[in-house]
Formats: C-alpha cells, structure tokens, sequence
C-alpha cells in the first residue's frame, strides 16, 4: 500500500488506503474462531457493512478533490464471501442492498497477490498479522491455499481481475501491481511480454475456472489495437471488455480496458476489423505452485491449437509447468502466435 501511495502521488494522484475491515474488528476483540454462529454471522454482516460504508465515504472524499484520486482498498467486499456459507453470504448483501455481481462492479480493477502459503512457503509468516489464524504449519498452509483459490472465486467474472505470482523477490510482485493499476487510469507502462508456450493437456486440470471466450478486432487507427472481448462463464454469467491498446515509444505502451454492457457490445460489433475474423475459443485459468496460468484451447478459425500463458514471469525466473500439460514450444514473442495475426483473414 506504501509502494502504491509512493509511486501515484509522483504522478500527482492523491492516493486514499482503506483500511483493511477484518482486522479491525478482530484487534477490537472480536474472534473468527468463535463457535457461536450467531455471532461469527453477526461480525461477517458488520465487517461487509463497514467495508461499504468507508468505501462510500472515501468516494465521497474523492469527488470533492481537485486532483485525480485513487482509493485502494486492502480488502474488497467479495473477499468476504469466500470465509461464510453460501446462503448466509446471499442473505446479508441481500440486507446491505446489493448482490455479488454488484459488488464486483463497483471495482475499476481486482488485485489479487498470491497467498505466499502457495508457491513461496519459506516467505509465510503470521508475524506482519497477529490476528490471522491460518498459522505457519501444513494445516496452517493448506487452509490458507484453500482460502485463496476460494477468494479468487469469488472476484471471477471481473473484467480486471489479475492475479499477481509469487516471485522469490517481492519487488517484481509490486512492479506488476504497479503496472496493472497503470492500465486502469491510462499511464504509460513497460511494454511486457508474457511468457506463452504451445502446449498439450495431458491430464485432468484441478480446480481451474472455465469460460468461453469470443473475441473481435475492431477497426483502429494505425499502431493501435483494438479489442472486443466477450467472456460467459457457466450459470449465465457474461462480461463484456473494450481494450484499446497503443504502443507509444519502443519501450512504452498505453492500454486501457473498460467493460461495457450488452447493448454496447452489439453496437460496436459493427465496428468489426474486415481483415480480421472472430476467435473463439474456451479458458481455463488456475494456480499451480503460486504461479497463475491460463490455457486457451482455440475453437476457431483454428481448431488444433492450444496456448498455455503465465503472466509476471520475466525470462530468467523458471516457470512452474504443471505435471498435467506437456510443453511443445516456447511462442513468447512469435508474430505467428499472436491472437491478433490468428485472427487474420486468409
């Protein structure tokens, strides 16, 4: 949060932190671990009410400011329904007068840094948060796992979502928090390549996130790409995203993303690239050793083709490849695997 405040402020941003609720109650006294439900539903009620009241008061504050504002939260409203059952989670946003798809969207971007109890167990401590009861020991480190696929669950269907590796050197880790923000309010950052590899699955993939992915080109001025995307997930979920991105000098670049809804959606699809056909294609997404991967298996225009990406891993770090994916080419970098060039018209 320091580096965050730090690093926006030198662009002229005035950064508010929100405090992260949880603690807050827990050092007040209040015990995750009481054996009394009615009174770990009450403090799960009032840790999502005060979270939606600061928020409210910080946006408050913001639109009332003569310089641009960033409000970082520690925590976001969803996190909490990955700690309480399902229909106790329904029933109070139910009484706070919202609802999950709601609380999602009232984020520009979701964060989420990999527990280091997942891929960087030497670097788990419970010391920087006395009051975490996931302890350092192999419980301790499966439960806090658990947790953290639970949470990263619960923000799937974010348009900007990202989920930031474990690196043995943190710095890397909050370049890239950096960098992700960057997008979000539209400042230049480091033109980066992910890590990308044709691979084949040969194996069952364990708990990974599936979505169907459809993506169009738009028409876009020259040096400039343009993006429609359309994700569904199971149940009916859909999220819609505009991405433009412009590369300004060798080495920097500016993208922006903004979700958009369905009527939108329709009416720039007549926009679409006429070089340039539909992908489409089917994502699954999962953590493996701390390291967060995307598979893409291509339905169309090609049909023999699978793309495995790992984001925030730069070329000297080893990538943890699953035992369930057989590597057949390093394409990072490689015109010819670009979504953009797949999709051109033959």
């Amino acid at each position: 949060m320091v580096k965050i405040t730090e690093y926006f402020s030198g662009f002229g941003y005035k950064v508010f932190n929100v405090p992260e609720v949880p603690t807050i109650y827990s050092t007040a006294g209040w015990n995750y671990l009481t054996p009394n439900r009615k009174l770990y539903y009450q403090g799960e009620r009032a840790i999502l009410e005060t979270q939606l009241a600061l928020e409210n008061q910080f946006m408050k504050l913001a639109e009332v400011c003569e310089d641009p504002v960033l409000v970082v939260c520690d925590r976001g409203a969803m996190d909490i329904s990955a700690y309480i059952k399902p229909e106790e989670w329904e029933e109070i946003t139910h009484m706070a007068g919202t609802n999950s798809e709601a609380l999602r969207e009232s984020y520009d971007a979701v964060l989420h840094l990999v527990s280091a109890a997942d891929g960087a167990e030497q670097y788990y401590t419970t010391a920087t948060n006395a009051t975490r009861y996931e302890q350092a020991n192999e419980e301790g480190l499966r439960i806090a796992r658990e947790l953290d696929k639970k949470v990263i669950e619960a923000w799937t269907g974010h348009p900007h979502l990202r989920v930031i590796n474990n690196h043995d050197d943190f710095d890397n880790k909050i370049k890239r928090v950096l960098t992700e923000i960057s997008k979000v309010v539209g400042l230049p950052q480091p033109v980066q390549e992910e890590r990308i590899f044709r691979v084949e699955i040969i194996g069952e993939i364990p708990e990974c996130s599936e979505s169907l992915i459809t993506q169009t080109y738009l028409v876009a001025e020259p040096g400039s790409e343009v993006r429609l995307r359309r994700r569904e997930w199971s149940g009916g979920k859909v999220v819609n995203v505009h991405r433009s991105k412009k590369r300004i000098s060798e080495t920097e670049v500016i993208e922006t993303e903004r979700q958009v809804d369905n009527n939108l959606y329709e009416q720039m699809l007549q926009q679409a690239d006429p070089y340039r056909v539909t992908i489409h294609k089917k994502r699954q997404s999962f953590i493996w050793k701390g390291q967060f991967f995307q598979i893409d298996t291509f339905q169309d225009p090609v049909s023999n083709l699978v793309m495995m990406e790992t984001k925030g891993i730069s070329e000297q770090e080893t990538v943890n490849f699953p035992p369930f994916v057989k590597v057949l080419e390093d394409v990072t970098g490689n015109p010819k695997y670009l979504n953009y060039n797949i999709a051109l018209r033959h």
